[in-house]
């Protein structure tokens, strides 16, 4: 702690590197390992696959005890930053951009970033397998428990608040007060955005660029986290939910 009552840069840079080594700091370590596999095995990266939402039993009861536990346990770091930055004072986490006070308005802006956003990247995983550069992505099937579609929904939810809390609200935090100016923690979060979405492909890594660096510039103008979440959860609840439809659908377009 430094004279000031405030932590010391080292203190800070050691607590964003725990938390992110906890979180998706190890999940972008493990997607750039992933990828380099991709790239230098025998076949193409357009013919290899990869999965959503794995099954982690064969045994149904398991499978959800199982689900329910990781995304419990994955939920923990979120809980941790929140811990971090919590204030006394009201709004207690006005330091990640949340104060509930124009909920409407966050849900309705929120459902609207998800179509800016989620539109132009399915073009993009489109392109990407057209390019034979993306990685195919198998979705779980819907139909295999009557607990499948809640889970992918708790999923989805676990994503949404795990990227945005985290590479947002408490990067944003902690970076500010390490001196970093907004454009470098816009750039920043959004690479650490794209790489730990690697493994699927260079045009996912791109997708997910761009995706970071428009959240962080509408943080850095607005201040507010939710509307990020929301969309978060309306793009990936549509893609665990909506794509293994499509995909059963039009299986020569999404090569399912």
């Amino acid at each position: 702690m430094s004279s000031t009552g405030k932590p010391s840069r080292g203190r800070l840079a050691s607590e964003i590197l725990l938390v992110l080594g906890l979180s998706l700091g190890a999940s972008a370590v493990y997607s750039v390992v992933s990828i380099v596999n991709s790239a230098t095995r025998a076949e193409s990266i357009g013919s290899q696959t990869t999965s959503l939402n794995q099954s982690m039993s064969s045994r149904p009861t398991f499978d959800l005890i199982y689900q329910v536990l990781s995304v419990v346990f994955d939920l923990v770091p979120v809980l941790l930053v929140v811990f971090l930055v919590w204030r006394v004072a009201r709004p207690h986490l006005a330091g990640l951009g949340v104060d509930f006070s124009r909920s409407g308005r966050d849900v309705l802006s929120g459902v609207a970033l998800s179509l800016v956003i989620g539109i132009p990247g399915l073009g993009i995983y489109l392109g990407g397998r057209a390019l034979d550069l993306t990685l195919n992505v198998v979705p779980a099937p819907l139909d295999t428990f009557w607990w499948t579609v809640p889970v992918l929904l708790l999923s989805a939810v676990r994503a949404a608040l795990t990227e945005e809390v985290i590479v947002v609200g408490y990067l944003f935090n902690r970076l500010r007060l390490l001196g970093w100016r907004s454009w470098q923690i816009i750039v920043g979060t959004a690479l650490l955005r794209g790489t730990y979405h690697l493994y699927q492909g260079v045009p996912a890594f791109v997708g997910n660029l761009l995706m970071g660096l428009l959240f962080g510039w509408l943080f850095a103008r607005f201040g507010r986290l939710m509307p990020l979440v929301i969309a978060h959860f309306v793009i990936d609840a549509a893609v665990f939910v909506g794509y293994p439809l499509a995909a059963s659908t039009f299986p020569a377009l999404f090569g399912g």
